[in-house]
């Protein structure tokens, strides 16, 4: 294995360690409403869990093999809007408070994998951390509305598409 390669290694474990940490963030905060807001949350430590295995597997695969693995990415689903009314917050102080920090840690995700994308060579290995970085990015904007929308109205909806 070369130097380059266990850096990359040492970069992985810092993300499985990371995605670890936001799932169990994602799934505490879930158990702190009894709002719409549980599902989408739990849903996003869903992702997370996934984002692990499959540095997991990418992280055997580059010991065993030296090769990365293909990655086709996965949408986080929501039910169509018209299925689900908005719901008022009760503890909305304390849900936008989590929002914030869940904000942060998924920006640190996305330019975690952006710079992976930028240190790996291999165009199948950029393509995973590219297709990682843009799943954070859109965990980022849901959260990002579900702010402005507790903000401003004190209620969870789900976002569009």
């Amino acid at each position: 294995m070369t130097e380059q390669n266990m850096t990359l290694l040492d970069a992985i474990k810092i993300a499985m360690e990371a995605e670890k940490k936001a799932a169990a963030f994602y799934a505490d905060a879930a158990q702190k409403t009894e709002t719409l807001g549980r599902e989408l949350l739990e849903r996003l430590a869903e992702f997370e869990r996934h984002h692990y295995d499959i540095l997991a597997k990418l992280e055997q695969s580059l010991r065993d093999q030296g090769t990365f693995i293909g990655y086709e990415g996965k949408e986080l689903t929501f039910p169509a809007p018209s299925e689900v009314q908005t719901t008022a917050e009760p503890d909305k102080m304390s849900m936008m408070g989590i929002i914030t920090t869940a904000l942060k840690i998924e920006e640190e995700a996305e330019k975690r994998y952006n710079a992976l994308a930028e240190q790996t060579s291999d165009p199948a290995g950029q393509s995973m951390f590219k297709r990682l970085a843009l799943e954070e990015n859109k965990h980022h904007k849901i959260l990002k509305d579900a702010y402005v929308n507790l903000n401003n109205h004190g209620t969870w909806v789900w976002p569009e598409g």
